[in-house]
């Protein structure tokens, strides 16, 4: 196989590495974030150049964010030689729930996706310290088992994986998680005032069949499809009654 490895941690991150490693006989090629870009979400980088680094063989550097990195991946460093699937990860930490929305972990992945890829977000949803290798031998596995089953269109799967050896895995939904919703006021030396936004820790809630319990009540692996269609056809069928007075409402197509 030819497999595009990205992060969202920088490229000289151990996830990356261990990662790596899990594909000891295909043709891996990495093209990450020079730094770490967490929680960058799916910003690219329009109105400034970019930096382009080779810091090893098949290995390269890009000064951007994880979504520069990868469409970087796709439309330069392998163009004309399509990788059979794009990995994005180990993330040092989940990427559970509404953390999907966020995080520069799935944005790589997700750009994948978008570039016709079959993709795959993997992070380990443990504290440190951190031990990659089951996370990534998973992610290697998985990641077989998509080229060979070839889905009709860019599969783009969000991938947690709990601290120790895999004792199993399941298919899930996404659940809820939020990290409060404070705004922590205070003082420079200059007498400036800055701010710190969000909680201290993330509060799941607990719902059935989702990533979150299946983590974190069961020990298991989650494995969630994500749809890159953010339509909502249910609202959307609603919404064809509506009337917005004073303006013509052309018929739906």
């Amino acid at each position: 196989m030819r497999i595009l490895l990205s992060n969202d941690d920088g490229v000289h991150a151990p996830g990356l590495t261990a990662l790596a490693a899990a594909f000891p006989d295909d043709e891996v090629w990495v093209v990450a974030p020079d730094r770490e870009q967490s929680a960058s979400s799916h910003s690219i980088s329009l109105h400034r150049p970019l930096r382009l680094v080779e810091v090893g063989p098949r290995r390269f550097a890009v000064d951007g964010t994880p979504t520069d990195a990868v469409y970087m991946g796709l439309n330069l460093v392998l163009k004309g030689r399509r990788p059979d699937v794009v990995v994005s990860g180990v993330n040092h930490g989940p990427n559970l729930a509404n953390d999907v929305l966020y995080s520069g972990t799935v944005a790589a992945a997700m750009e994948g996706a978008l570039l016709g890829c079959h993709s795959i977000a993997v992070s380990l949803a443990a504290p440190a310290p951190h031990q990659f290798e089951h996370a990534a031998r998973f992610a290697a596995a998985l990641a077989r088992f998509v080229v060979r089953k070839a889905p009709p269109a860019p599969a783009l799967l969000n991938v947690n994986v709990p601290r120790g050896p895999v004792k199993g895995y399941r298919f899930v939904r996404l659940g809820r998680r939020t990290y409060g919703n404070e705004v922590i006021e205070n003082t420079d030396p200059r007498g400036r005032k800055y701010y710190w936004i969000g909680g201290e820790g993330a509060v799941n809630e607990d719902v059935p069949h989702s990533d979150c319990n299946c983590v974190f009540q069961d020990g298991l692996v989650s494995v969630t499809p994500l749809h890159l269609d953010w339509s909502h056809d249910a609202l959307l069928a609603e919404m064809r009654s509506w009337t917005v007075e004073g303006y013509l409402k052309e018929p739906a197509l």
